[in-house]
């Protein structure tokens, strides 16, 4: 029998806080008790948690409570890999140990990734090798990637886990993908003859006895769209940093087809079915790669003849040689090597064929009625890894899927330091279909969509600890011209190196794009006396690192570094933003869900670019208060911040920052903060 759980919320978030050093909040105490109040009632919570709240335990231990007092799982989910590890390495440990005695018994807790995230031992010890693709004529590479998994190898004899996140330094993903298996080229735990030691199997094993399952949104998103169950029998799921889930859902249910994966799916066929049928899948690929070299990049409204009869043969092509497969792989006595190479080839042939097909389907009706986006993907004039043109196909909304799939099945609280938009839950919740909007539920889903019971739901924001208006000043620079296209006007170089100099250094530097980032950095170099570094240089993890260590240093760089850096104390005490971070106006994605609001009577603009450009920027300016004694400056250099009509909606999404166009004011401010700084430094 469970035990009987007595005690109060507020006593075992008091117990937690205590075990890990911290200080409760009010806002931590109300958010505990809301959560505690949706897993009882079955009503869905989004709640917004602003920095320094510590929102994991006031869901945490809600969770545990449940779990314990009526033996059900808890699934958390994350969008970031430090998140995961704060929770499983610090959070959950402490809670466990410290509510103990209030709750009966320890709470049980596991981590449960993709099967793509851990070692695989039968593709390590024979199993099909993947050739190395756009790398095979780069000896360099290649022997690089030799090396990286000859230390897999070394590794595979040491680890108790298998779990890539757990290997540091990293290794490529070409790399890995020689050790690694998707779910879709598993030959199955009782046809491998590694099957009991499985690494991914032992994790979901573990994760089966679990109170509470850490997890992250991606295989979150498979296991509620996909028919067959990844996470063990559960009634509640948190999601934190719901801000991100729209978009790694998106990245699940979306597809991908080019030259270099019709080969590839062509090599691992290999001699097992009729020659006459892989040369034909050959041919079909033959036929993409010159019809793919001539698509321009973007977003394809119509299916021309080329295009259609290409995907037309691949699809079929690739079906004719899978059947062949299955019908020649109905042995008994054929080996559990052969099966792995077998089940590889399959599922390599599936996604090529899934993809052609959801491709053909997207165009079988008018564009009004269209769920899906597909358009051309090309390296950028940036880049220069060999990336081949890519075409894809994404869901035009996901709010339907979440709402059929997700949210009428379980109980949901949602969290993040930014999920109120323009001052309201409305546009996240549209999004997640937990909103009543019709843009967003038409075209949800590949399928019909399933029949969905009216989604009861609450949105409350429990605040920040942080005082903003004491703590940081938003500086708009009225003063300055509208963003131009043709990269970083001249006046923009100067501000920022003003603002720099006079906060000496101590600047994240955020960017709409990676060339204006390389603009600033570059043109900024020879200005500035102090270090500055610029993202692309090396890892993004190894450049914060420097950045944190070094005060004086500055960081430059691009969407990675909106979301996700916590860089407490002097070493960051201004941050500057080149640019509203509206979404391209060729974005494939964006544009589609515009011209779809737009032609249900909505405002596209509203609804899809500026909330997208409010979530950023929302982000972006929190990097700057990471602790209670944080001070500094959010300098956004775009003067529609001040001026455009969508300002107000815009600024009603941020923290309440003491707000300035005064350059004077703000390098003061600045100079002030560095000579205080520099004082202390010198006591």
């Amino acid at each position: 029998m469970p035990p009987t759980v007595s005690a109060d919320i507020a006593d075992l978030l008091s117990a937690a806080v205590k075990a890990i050093g911290g200080a409760q909040r009010p806002g931590q105490v109300t958010m505990a008790r809301a959560v505690q109040r949706a897993i009882e009632t079955g009503e869905h919570l989004a709640v917004q948690a602003g920095t320094g709240t510590g929102k994991s335990l006031a869901y945490l231990v809600p969770a545990a409570r449940h779990s314990v007092e009526h033996q059900a799982t808890v699934v958390v989910s994350t969008a970031t890999i430090a998140l995961q590890r704060q929770l499983i390495d610090r959070d959950l440990p402490r809670l466990a140990a410290a509510s103990k005695a209030l709750l009966g018994r320890e709470p049980v807790f596991a981590i449960l990734k993709g099967r793509r995230n851990y070692l695989c031992l039968q593709r390590l010890r024979g199993g099909p090798v993947d050739e190395p693709g756009e790398t095979l004529f780069d000896p360099g590479l290649i022997s690089a990637i030799g090396r990286q998994v000859q230390r897999l190898h070394e590794w595979a004899s040491e680890t108790r886990t298998g779990d890539r996140d757990e290997l540091v330094p990293g290794v490529s993903e070409q790399a890995w993908r020689q050790v690694s298996v998707s779910a879709r080229e598993c030959v199955g735990q009782q046809r491998c003859q590694f099957g009991s030691e499985c690494f991914a199997e032992l994790a979901r094993e573990e994760a089966g006895h679990a109170d509470i399952v850490v997890t992250n949104h991606a295989l979150l998103a498979i296991d509620a769209l996909e028919d067959y169950d990844i996470f063990p029998e559960h009634d509640v799921v948190i999601i934190d940093e719901a801000h991100d889930l729209t978009d790694r859902v998106t990245s699940v249910a979306s597809d991908e087809l080019s030259a270099p994966a019709i080969e590839a799916a062509a090599r691992r066929c290999g001699k097992m079915i009729d020659e006459k049928l892989v040369t034909r899948f050959r041919q079909a690929g033959e036929g993409a790669e010159r019809v793919l070299a001539e698509i321009p990049a973007g977003r394809l409204d119509i299916l021309d003849e080329a295009l259609a009869v290409t995907l037309e043969a691949v699809r079929d092509a690739a079906a004719g040689c899978a059947a062949e497969l299955r019908t020649t792989g109905k042995s008994a006595e054929e080996d559990p090597a052969a099966v792995a190479v077998r089940k590889a080839a399959l599922a390599a042939l599936g996604e090529v064929a899934d993809a052609a097909d959801r491709m053909l389907g997207a165009f079988s009706v008018g564009i009004a009625q269209r769920t899906h986006v597909v358009w051309m993907d090309r390296p950028g004039f940036e880049e220069s890894s060999g990336r081949p043109p890519t075409l894809r196909v994404a869901p035009l909304w996901v709010g339907g899927l979440l709402a059929s799939r997700l949210f009428s099945k379980r109980t949901v609280v949602l969290t993040s330091a930014t999920l109120a938009l323009g001052g309201s839950f409305e546009p996240l919740a549209r999004q997640w279909g937990l909103a009543d909007s019709g843009e967003d539920q038409a075209g949800s889903s590949p399928e019909p969509a399933e029949e969905v019971r009216p989604l009861a739901w609450t949105g409350i924001d429990v605040g920040s600890p942080f005082d903003h208006p004491r703590s940081a000043i938003l500086y708009i620079a009225r003063h300055l011209p509208p963003p131009g296209r043709d990269g970083l006007d001249e006046s923009y170089l100067k501000e920022m190196a003003e603002l720099i100099e006079a906060a000496g250094g101590r600047t994240l530097g955020l960017f709409s794009s990676m060339r204006a980032a390389r603009q600033a950095a570059d043109e900024l170099a020879g200005r500035l006396s102090v270090p500055l570094l610029c993202q692309g240089e090396d890892q993004t993890s190894q450049l914060v690192s420097q950045f944190a260590a070094d005060e004086p240093t500055c960081l430059f760089g691009t969407l990675s570094l909106w979301q996700g850096v916590d860089v407490p104390g002097p070493s960051l005490q201004l941050v500057i933003i080149d640019r509203i971070p509206f979404p391209r106006p060729d974005d494939p994605l964006a544009s589609a869900r515009q011209r779809a609001v737009a032609a249900s009577g909505g405002n596209g603009f509203m609804s899809v670019s500026a909330a997208q450009a409010a979530l950023l920027l929302a982000q972006g300016t929190g990097r700057l208060l990471r602790t209670m004694t944080d001070r500094g400056v959010v300098a956004v250099l775009d003067p529609r911040l001040s001026t455009a009509r969508y300002a107000g909606f815009l600024r009603a999404s941020l923290p309440p920052y003491w707000t300035t166009t005064d350059p004077q004011v703000v390098r003061g401010a600045l100079r002030r903060l560095a000579d205080g700084r520099e004082r202390e430094a010198g006591a």
